[in-house]
């Protein structure tokens, strides 16, 4: 949108935004409505193709590169690109993320080490490399993609539960050095359930259950849900954690889960 004198205006308007994990589900929405409310974001994922045709399709202020978040080099390269051309970065939403069916005994160790690495490592990097940009560029937010998985035990993603059980915790130590260190950083994470994305749907058929109202959490694994929720849900709750408006919000957990966490684990 844009105001009378065609400059770019809404809830985070002028702010410069990396979304990891950006070429489906969850990074999609949460690319596009950052885009929507004013935001230059870059689309950073593997899969070249899909996220050079999001950008494309989204339109001005969307920006491709292409990124892996388990390799040091490539956040040295991303965030060295984001520098030269845009001079800052406001916003950081770390949500790549795999999942793996697996419980303690059955989790081969080399899905084990992928989850973590594309799931955790991913955060740990983003934030490493992000902070030093970021702590110059004004009021900032990092925002990660925990799961439920991070608050109850789902035994049948055992390595899963543990990469979001990371995300969770790491994401509170980073929120206390940055407000300790004088930043004008927060950091929060977000706790979805089932939403219907490709990577919930493919996790239904991994287990064996291909049916459209079940399947793992909104970037992870849940139980067994009676409907699923829609990435656009999670995308307002990137934009709320992702603009002014959560100034005094930091170091916080934003459970979205339409009960699922509080309640037998099915939603009528």
């Amino acid at each position: 949108m844009s105001d009378a004198r065609g400059n770019r205006a809404g809830r985070v308007a002028g702010k410069v935004a990396v979304v990891t994990g950006a070429a489906s589900g969850l990074g999609a929405a949460s690319a596009r409505l950052l885009t929507e409310e004013g935001a230059t974001v870059v689309i950073a994922d593997v899969n070249a193709n899909a996220g050079r045709r999001l950008a494309d399709s989204t339109g001005q202020g969307c920006v491709f590169i292409e990124h892996d978040v388990t390799q040091e080099t490539s956040w040295s390269s991303l965030l060295n690109q984001v520098r030269e051309r845009f001079g800052k970065l406001n916003i950081l939403v770390n949500n790549a993320g795999i999942v793996t069916p697996g419980d303690a005994e059955s989790t081969e160790v080399a899905d084990y080490q992928r989850i973590m690495a594309v799931s955790m490592d991913g955060v740990f990097l983003g934030c490493k490399y992000g902070i030093p940009l970021m702590k110059n560029s004004g009021p900032s937010s990092i925002v990660n993609m925990s799961s439920i998985a991070a608050l109850v035990g789902e035994s049948v993603v055992a390595a899963y539960c543990a990469a979001k059980g990371a995300v969770r915790a790491y994401t509170k130590a980073v929120a206390v050095h940055c407000s300790r260190s004088g930043y004008e950083i927060r950091c929060n994470s977000i706790h979805p359930s089932g939403i219907d994305t490709p990577m919930v749907r493919g996790f239904a058929e991994a287990i064996g259950d291909a049916g459209p109202t079940s399947g793992p959490s909104a970037d992870g694994p849940a139980p067994i849900s009676s409907r699923l929720g829609e990435p656009r849900d999670i995308a307002y709750a990137v934009l709320y954690l992702a603009s002014d408006e959560s100034k005094f919000t930091n170091g916080a957990e934003l459970v979205i889960d339409n009960t699922i966490t509080v309640t037998a684990g099915v939603v009528p």
